[in-house]
């Protein structure tokens, strides 16, 4: 039985009390006492027996009250934090002042291979992770140390410690071990990845769009999107991962154009310990072993150099990869999805880009429609972009006028769907009237707006094969919107035998 006993703080009383259950020959297993409480388990006491000592205890000088209780409140706390731990994803080792595990949860346990979180107490970290110089440096620190990779059973984790005191004197740290997925999980965390639904519009080009790639979100292959500057690539993108079986994994992304090649291969793939002067201590995972059983998705994909590309298409062989500086092959379950706005097949004609990496990529592909293709979502978006710029700015939402919508219908959009925002977001940031009008805009007149070419660079000379160019560039942007003869036709309102024949001419059937 375990009791609770009330008391006035006075010398010698706690000593009373357990004399007066020595003096009846009951066991005592606990004592915790925290003023005004004593708290005993006794485990032999039996109610009968509970009456006779409840007098007594009550007879003591100072004893307000005795009652049982269900558990100790130490006990209740260890309870208490073994759920705490248990419940943490993520390995967790408290440590005393001399780098000794005093506890470790069931991650810590899982990832150091031993049976139990019990057997990770006594263990040094020198010897967890056989690195004596690692215990030392975090111990001589007082566990205040910059987050440092470590290695536990051959897998890397980052390390990330913060120590604990006492009265001002440090008594150990909490070390908290992150694999690298769970890097990615917090980074996919913080994004906002949206759902079709973000795609805005119900144009027949964007429904037919949303078609397709609803379809091919849900195949595990390689997807490549095509489409112009602004047009949404990485929405689309975000989309088809939500719409995936990995949608609870994270979703991470990567501009090609937007880094050199030496500072790419190290976000895509990481780096070993040593790799480069400057490197962080024991290495930096990349962006594929943080996204393992997720999507890293590849932005502007024409723009990575040959190096990286060969060293990509080896991971898309077989999932391996090593790190930059590393001598360990690593493999992960990971989905790529590209995208460019660039014409990849003109550019493997070239020799521009890899002919075996682009038919990897290409398993699947999505080409979006520009803006001036999608004239009956325009309004719409820019209501859209009306309303979350006014929310920024705080500031009541204007309205656009009939001569703004017109201006907005006719405009050419070369930047597409980013161009409009971008308009947009200016105009009700620059105006403080109540409406938008076409000249708040600042877009160029209809007759002097010259529409984006399609036209290929290399025209030739003579009338009859600039018209081919023309027929092949317009035939090759609008089939795979519209995958078959009959659409196609329908779309350009001729006839399906002359659209059949046009498609094997050129090679694009």
């Amino acid at each position: 039985m375990r009791i609770d006993v009330q008391f006035e703080d006075r010398v010698g009383i706690a000593q009373e009390v357990l004399a007066l259950l020595a003096g009846r020959r009951f066991n005592v297993t606990a004592v915790e006492v925290t003023p005004p409480h004593i708290f005993v388990d006794a485990p032999a006491l039996t109610a009968e027996s509970w009456r006779d000592l409840r007098a007594a205890l009550l007879g003591l000088q100072g004893v307000i009250a005795a009652g049982g209780v269900d558990i100790l409140p130490g006990a209740r706390q260890r309870l208490h934090l073994d759920a705490l731990m248990a419940a943490m994803a993520d390995p967790v080792l408290l440590v005393d002042d001399q780098g000794q595990v005093l506890v470790g949860n069931k991650a810590a346990a899982l990832a150091a291979g031993v049976v139990s979180d019990k057997a990770l107490a006594g263990q040094s970290l020198a010897r967890l992770f056989g690195d004596a110089v690692l215990q030392r440096e975090l111990v001589d620190s007082g566990f205040i140390s910059p987050a440092r990779e470590v290695l536990l059973r051959g897998r890397p984790f980052q390390l990330d410690s913060s120590p604990v005191s006492d009265d001002g004197r440090a008594a150990g740290g909490v070390l908290t071990l992150y694999a690298p997925v769970r890097l990615g999980e917090r980074m996919h965390g913080l994004q906002q990845v949206g759902s079709f639904d973000a795609l805005i519009g119900d144009s027949a080009p964007l429904r037919d769009l949303k078609a397709r790639a609803l379809r091919v979100a849900g195949v595990d292959a390689p997807l490549l999107i095509l489409g112009e500057t602004g047009t949404g690539k990485e929405l689309v993108a975000q989309a088809c991962h939500q719409a995936s079986a990995r949608r609870a994994a994270p979703f991470l992304a990567l501009n090609c154009a937007a880094v050199p090649e030496n500072l790419a291969e190290s976000e895509l793939f990481g780096y070993a310990h040593g790799a480069f002067s400057g490197a962080q201590r024991g290495g930096k995972p990349g962006l594929l072993e943080m996204a393992d059983k997720g999507t890293v998705f590849l932005d502007e994909i024409g723009e990575m150099s040959p190096y990286l590309q060969a060293k990509l298409l080896r991971f898309l062989n077989d999932g391996t990869f090593r790190r930059v500086g590393g001598d360990r092959e690593l493999k992960v379950d990971v989905r790529i999805i590209s995208a460019t706005h660039r014409d990849l097949a003109r550019m493997v004609e070239t020799r521009a880009f890899r002919e075996d990496l682009y038919y990897r990529l290409n398993v699947l592909h999505l080409a979006l429609p520009p803006l001036r293709e999608r004239g009956d979502d325009i309004l719409a978006l820019a209501r859209h972009f009306v309303a979350r710029a006014s929310a920024q700015g705080r500031r009541a939402q204007p309205q656009l006028t009939e001569a703004a919508c017109r201006a907005l219908r006719v405009h050419a959009w070369p930047g597409n769907v980013r161009q409009l925002e971008n308009v947009i977001f200016r105009a009700v940031t620059m105006t403080d009237r109540p409406q938008l009008d076409a000249a708040d805009f600042g877009l160029a007149p209809p007759d002097e707006a010259l529409p984006p070419s399609d036209l290929p660079p290399d025209l030739p000379e003579d009338w009859d094969g600039a018209v081919a160019a023309l027929e092949r560039a317009l035939l090759a942007r609008l089939y795979p919107l519209y995958p078959s003869s009959r659409k196609l036709a329908a779309r350009l309102k001729t006839s399906h035998s002359r659209i059949a024949a046009k498609l094997r001419r050129y090679g694009l059937g």
